[in-house]
Formats: C-alpha cells, structure tokens, sequence
C-alpha cells in the first residue's frame, strides 16, 4: 500500500513539473497492455504538426485475439504548444493525437516489433514461437478483431530457430537482413534481399486470411517462408536482445541471461569474434550500437545499470570493463536505445517506471547535475521521464522528429489493466548548449525588463 501511494505521489509531482520540463507531451491510455512501440515513416509536414504511422501491440486475454495495430499520430513541432495545455490531460482517456488506422490479428502475443530501415512500412515481429514474421503493413487488410477470427497472414515466415525466440529482433540499418535470439541460445540471420522488391509491390497478396476458423493463436499457413543465411552459436542461455553494427551488415552482436555479450562477423563463420563472458553481474536485456561511433556499445541489465563498451578495449573471455556504468536505475533495465541525432546521447528504460537519458560527455564536466555521481544524482544523467506509473516497456526515439520519443508502459499491476503510451518532447533549455540557452533567456530578461 505504501508502495503504491509513493508510486501516486512521485507521478503527481511528474505532472505539476510537466509544463516547465517538456515542449509536448500526449498521453494515451491503452485498453491492452502493449510490449512494443515503433516510428513507422512520417506521412505529412504541416505549419504546426506533423503526421506519422505509429506501430504498437495489444496483448489481449483469450475473449480477442493478439493484434499489431498501427496507428497515424499528429505530432505537434517544437515551440508550438502552450505549457498551460500540456499538462491537462487525463491517465483514463485516449489522446486526440493518437488514431488507429489498421489492425492486424498476429500469430500469438506481438513481443517485439522492429521496422525495415530501407522502407519502414515493412516490419518484423516476434511472439511465442520459434518463428520471425515478415509483415507488409500498407498491403496487410484491415481486421477485426473478435473472438474465433482467423489470423491474418504474414507475408513471409523467417525459420530457422529450434526453441521459441521471443525478444531479440533486429533490422539491419545497411542492407535488407533480419537477426534474431532465442530460447535455443542461438543467433540467426536471414537476408530479404531476393523478397523485398515482391514484399513492396505486390498490394494484392494479402486478402486472403490465413487460417480457417478457431482461435487467433492457429499457426498461419499458405505465407512463404526463408531458412537462415547463418545461424552463429556462443550463447549458454537464452538470447535476449541483438543488434546490428551500423556500418555493416556481417557484423552484429548479441546479449543474453548468459551475462555474456557476444560480437560476431558473419564473414568468419559461425563462432563469436570476441565474447566478454561477464558484461553485467546479472542476466541482459538489451543492447545498442551507436550509430555515430561504431566503437560504442550500450547494455542494459537486471543487475540495474547500462554499461557502455569500447569495442577496441575488449577481450575475449576476460569480466567486462565497461568504459562507463550508468546507475540510475532502481529495477532491471529493459531498453536502451542511443539518439540518433546526437553520438554521446542515449536513453534507458526499466521496471523502476523511470525512462532516463543520458550524455556520457556530461561524464566528469562542470554541467553535469550528477556533481559526485551520488545516487540520487547518476554522473550523465540529465533528464529522467518520470511520466508512467509502471514499467517501460519499449521507447523509441523518433529518427524524423529530434528529440521526440515515444515510450510505452504495461500497467496491469499498478492501475488494473491496461497500458500507456506517451510521445513526449523535452523542452530544448534542457538539451541546448548553455551558451545559447544563456543568450536566449538574457533576451527575455531585457524584455521582461523593458516591458515594467
């Protein structure tokens, strides 16, 4: 009970402090807990917003079937809403700024979603199977989603894994590949290459449903499937999380409730590069490659931290030394992801509710808030979304709309059922160089000044 009226009390300080710390904000409530949240592409470009394709699941009970939704967002731009408003909305409700536009019936729970860089209405999905479904979203029809319908059909089947691969998925930024982790401790990759020009240009292949009659769950049949171009063993326990290298699409890496992170090159075969056997104290969770510098990796684990990697400081086999760790958490870390704006920005999500974001160039200067790095103020952290009352989930940084973050939370236990989803912007005084904020605010002054 105390638990959960300090949960309450720390969330309405989040909302009374929500019009001095963001630009924007949208809070939708879900009906269905969802366990990922992916930018699909923008659509449109107005004076004041801008409109972009949003995919998320709904993890339903057995009276409706799993669905992928996607949804079109109006996402309002920078120094365009009143602070006055941003605040005044309602946990309980959905927000005007979020639309669903289509639903698909998936084979089972949707445990990740992860879209094709090369052409974003194309996207992967994980659930509780050995199997990667391929989905073309603007061709895929529009279900219902009532009990006893048949689930719709994927465009491809991606096979290869001989336990269920639940969580690591991942898009190749490069090329058209797909990597994938499972419970059979096993990295696969597959290419798209010979699928994708078929995938975008074929509209009509998708109007037949995929099974007849009984529950959502049914396997699909009739859709296509591809065997790996590469299946990479190192792992002894299930692979949690995997990730491509940004520059390259034979490179990749992996973590796993093995503790170890694993680097691979698919050019020299099947056994890892370079694997650190203790990368955390505790099982992983997630990973990242720093699109700016390939050097740098982020991991993110139940024992509360992120770690982040140089890969030129590694060791085969040796306890990890991270260059940094990030303790800024109080649960397990769920989700890491870098920014893809700026090289030393990156954000982590976790069970403790809190959504963090980091700049490791803060790490030891003047303006880092965290002065000795005590607990209550972790060296490089310099915003924390304190926005959801239960754990994140997934977020996703929005390639199209610096600084703007979508960000999702399962609240079955703290508000009885259900999920949200918020977009949210931090105001730029937070972000820009304290120079220019400086020179901005000194205008203001004069104004101020000049206006009694």
């Amino acid at each position: 009970m105390k638990e959960r009226r300090t949960v309450d009390e720390n969330y309405t300080q989040w909302k009374s402090l929500v019009p001095v710390l963001y630009d924007w904000l949208a809070n939708h409530n879900l009906v269905w807990p969802s366990l990922s949240c992916r930018w699909g592409p923008q659509l449109e470009q107005a004076t004041y917003k801008t409109r972009q394709r949003l995919y998320l699941s709904e993890q339903t009970d057995s009276t409706v079937p799993n669905t992928l939704v996607i949804a079109n967002c109006e996402i309002v731009k920078p120094r365009v809403a009143a602070a006055e408003h941003i605040a005044q909305f309602n946990e309980e409700a959905r927000s005007p700024f979020v639309k669903k536009y289509k639903t698909i019936i998936h084979p089972g729970e949707v445990n990740r979603i992860r879209e094709l860089p090369q052409n974003s209405k194309i996207v992967a999905t994980h659930t509780d199977s050995p199997d990667v479904f391929i989905w073309d979203v603007e061709a895929q029809p529009n279900r219902q989603p009532s009990l006893g319908a048949t689930v719709s059909r994927p465009d491809l089947i991606l096979t290869g894994h001989k336990d269920n691969a639940e969580y690591a998925l991942a898009m190749c930024p490069t090329e058209p590949f797909v990597l994938s982790g499972g419970k059979d401790k096993s990295v696969v990759l597959w290419s798209l290459h010979d699928h994708i020009s078929t995938l975008a240009a074929d509209p009509g292949s998708n109007t037949k449903h995929a099974s007849k009659g009984g529950g959502s769950t049914d396997k699909p049949i009739n859709s296509p499937s591809i065997g790996p171009r590469g299946i990479f063993k190192g792992h002894v326990d299930t692979v949690e999380d995997v990730q491509f290298c940004p520059s390259s699409a034979q490179e990749f890496c992996s973590v796993g409730d093995d503790s170890c992170l694993i680097l691979w090159d698919a050019r020299v075969g099947s056994t890892p590069v370079l694997k650190v056997e203790k990368a955390h104290n505790s099982d992983l969770h997630c990973v990242d490659w720093n699109p700016h510098d390939v050097n740098l990796i982020l991991t993110g684990s139940a024992d509360n931290t992120v770690n982040m990697f140089d890969r030129r400081r590694l060791t085969s086999g040796r306890i990890g030394s991270p260059v940094h760790k990030f303790e800024g958490h109080t649960e397990a870390v769920l989700c890491v992801q870098w920014s893809p704006h700026k090289s030393s920005v990156f954000g982590s999500s976790a069970e403790d509710g809190n959504l963090n974001i980091w700049d490791h160039e803060k790490i030891g200067k003047k303006q880092d808030t965290a002065g000795s790095g005590t607990p209550n103020h972790p060296s490089g952290l310099f915003f924390r979304h304190a926005g959801h009352r239960d754990r994140v989930v997934d977020f996703h940084w929005n390639a199209s709309d610096p600084w703007t973050i979508v960000s999702v939370s399962n609240d079955c236990e703290s508000t009885g059922g259900g999920g949200t989803l918020q977009i949210w912007r931090m105001l730029d005084l937070i972000y820009r160089p304290a120079e220019e904020v400086l020179a901005e605010l000194e205008k203001f002054k004069s104004h101020i000044l000049g206006c009694e």
